[in-house]
C-alpha cells in the first residue's frame, strides 16, 4: 500500500461524505450541497489516496501568514493508526509555513489524539456555536 498525498486536488462532495461516514467524523453528511460549499470555500485541502480511493482529508481555512484553522481531519477507519492523520497535518504545516499558527476544535473522542502528535491544549478560546 502506497499512500499518495495531494494538495488542493479537486475532490467531490460525495467522496468526502463517504469518508466522513466511514471515519466517524460528525458532519452534515445528509446535505450534499453544504459539504460541497464547505469544500469550495476552503483554501487548503490536503487529501490522502490509496490508488483512486480517498482515504483521508485535512480541510483548512488559512491566510498562509498568521493563522490556519483545521476544520476537518478524517481518515477511513481501516486506515487509522497508520500515521495518515499525522502526515496530513504535517503536509498542512509544511504548506502554511512556520510563521502560521495551526489551530483546531477537537471532537471529544479525539481529545487524547492531538497532544500525541504535537498539539498543545489551549484554555483561552471562545465560540459562538452554529444554529444549524
Amino acid at each position: 500500500m502506497k499512500i499518495q498525498y495531494k494538495i488542493n486536488a479537486k475532490v467531490k462532495a460525495d467522496s468526502v461524505i463517504e469518508l466522513f461516514k466511514n471515519s466517524g467524523l460528525n458532519r452534515p453528511i445528509d446535505d450534499l450541497n453544504r459539504i460541497q460549499l464547505m469544500l469550495d470555500n476552503s483554501n487548503l485541502i490536503i487529501t490522502a489516496w490509496d490508488g483512486i480511493e480517498l482515504i483521508g482529508i485535512a480541510r483548512s481555512v488559512t491566510d498562509y501568514n498568521y493563522c490556519c484553522y483545521l476544520s476537518d481531519l478524517a481518515v477511513k477507519k481501516e486506515y487509522q493508526n497508520l500515521g495518515i492523520g499525522k502526515t496530513l497535518i504535517e503536509h498542512t504545516q509544511n504548506t502554511i509555513g512556520d510563521q502560521t499558527m495551526l489551530l483546531l476544535l477537537s471532537a471529544e473522542p479525539a481529545m487524547e489524539y492531538y497532544p500525541k502528535i504535537g498539539f498543545e491544549k489551549v484554555e483561552n478560546g471562545f465560540i459562538i456555536k452554529r444554529k444549524l
